[in-house]
């Protein structure tokens, strides 16, 4: 049997298991309002069919088989989406397949979500683009070099910006339709101060481990109509960007500083190496098994006022954050106009482009080369589409939410 009849059976198959589940349920709803005296049936769980199906009973040197040869010929998107399917067929199945795909640090390649939490490639960097919607107020992260026409490219983060009264958020979430902070598809925000000088990132789960997160003070949030939640989902801060304020209006490119307090300054040393989890955190609903809160979306209260500060969540084994900066520019005399050598990535001019290096001291021990090296590389290439390139250390969702402090308007900056 060839490589795609496979893949073909297995996606008929997801499918049909969808079609069982969906036609269990109507059934049980018809003899629910028929025969109410009368028990329904069950309809059988999806893992349950999917445990009794034939794909479930293959040897293991052969399953190991099939999705090495499928996790090695599909390495681009949309194309790579079967590498996920094979995890969603059964148990043993995702077993395997979290047990064959590597890291992106490893690999290079994004193929489950926590790949957006993990650091990138060190070597070639991982190349998005970000587009604009003026009206919405939100900012969707895509994999690809440039947009495509067809509207195929993988959509990896999406925010949105909202603005309150002393500060402006940008909520960021995995879908592009749900910016709830009491979904699970939420993966954290990034929060400005008043003047916009200043912007505090926070994640959804801590990367350090449980030791670590007992001594933090994470924001904690909660549904509004429960009045003593077990175990709530949190915020913690990982990392600031901050702009120097232009007091004396002199023309140049904005100056901006990130301190990455997840990240030890030692990952970019030699033999170093950066925080990686390994799963996202639960849904909040699991979190509080074996009873579950009110379903619905009600509004998200913080234990913690916007005016108290919050303990950063520093990484185990160092106490010194990485720090980055940005990359300055040289005055071109032909152009009359600050440059950079972007690669060819960046094509119109902006003060929102930017380069960020490393900023370190000699005592770090850190090689010229790596204090050279631009680990987040963000630009302008059309109106409302800018691309962003990151590399190891940074993960996605550290690189998206950097860049998005770009996109707050900074009248003390320029």
């Amino acid at each position: 049997m060839s490589l795609k009849s496979i893949m073909r059976e297995l996606k008929e198959l997801k499918d049909g298991i969808g079609n069982m589940s969906k036609r269990g349920d109507q059934s049980k709803l018809w003899r629910s309002r028929t025969r109410s005296h009368v028990a329904p049936d069950e309809a059988p769980l999806e893992s349950q069919l999917s445990e009794q199906s034939p794909w479930a009973n293959l040897p293991p040197e052969l399953l190991l088989d099939i999705i090495q040869r499928v996790e090695e010929s599909e390495t681009a998107w949309p194309a790579r989406a079967v590498v996920v399917f094979c995890a969603a067929v059964c148990r043993s199945w995702r077993e395997i397949t979290k047990e064959i795909v590597k890291t992106p640090e490893q690999c290079g390649r994004l193929t489950f979500p926590i790949s957006l939490k993990q650091p990138g490639p060190r070597e070639s960097p991982i190349q998005c683009y970000i587009r604009r919607d003026r009206t919405s107020s939100t900012f969707l992260l895509f994999y690809g070099l440039v947009p495509s026409e067809g509207e195929s490219d993988k959509l990896l983060l999406a925010a949105r910006k909202v603005r309150r009264a002393t500060c402006t958020d940008f909520v960021i979430s995995l879908v592009a339709d749900d910016f709830s902070r009491a979904s699970n598809t939420y993966v954290g925000k990034l929060r400005s101060n008043f003047l916009g000088t200043k912007f505090t990132v926070y994640d959804s789960q801590s990367p350090c481990d449980s030791r670590i997160q007992s001594t933090a003070r994470p924001r904690r949030r909660f549904h509004s109509k429960q009045v003593s939640p077990r175990l709530p989902a949190c915020n913690y801060i990982i990392g600031t960007v901050t702009y120097e304020l232009n007091v004396l209006r002199t023309r140049g490119p904005r100056r901006m500083h990130c301190i990455l307090h997840s990240i030890p300054v030692s990952a970019i040393q030699e033999g170093g190496t950066a925080p990686t989890p390994s799963a996202l955190p639960q849904s909040l609903d699991e979190q509080l098994s074996p009873l579950h809160s009110s379903k619905g979306k009600e509004p998200i209260v913080d234990i913690i006022s916007p005016s108290i500060q919050a303990t950063p969540v520093f990484s185990p084994g160092s106490r010194e954050p990485l720090a980055l900066k940005n990359k300055a520019p040289r005055w071109h005399e032909q152009l009359q106009c600050w440059c950079l050598n972007f690669k060819g990535r960046v094509t119109v001019a902006s003060v929102k482009n930017f380069q960020l290096v490393a900023a370190v001291e000699p005592s770090h021990n850190v090689s010229p080369e790596e204090q050279e090296k631009v680990v987040l590389q963000f630009g302008k290439i059309g109106k409302d589409i800018f691309t962003m390139d990151y590399r190891y250390p940074l993960s996605a969702f550290q690189a998206f939410a950097i860049s998005l402090s770009c996109f707050d308007t900074k009248p003390a900056c320029e």
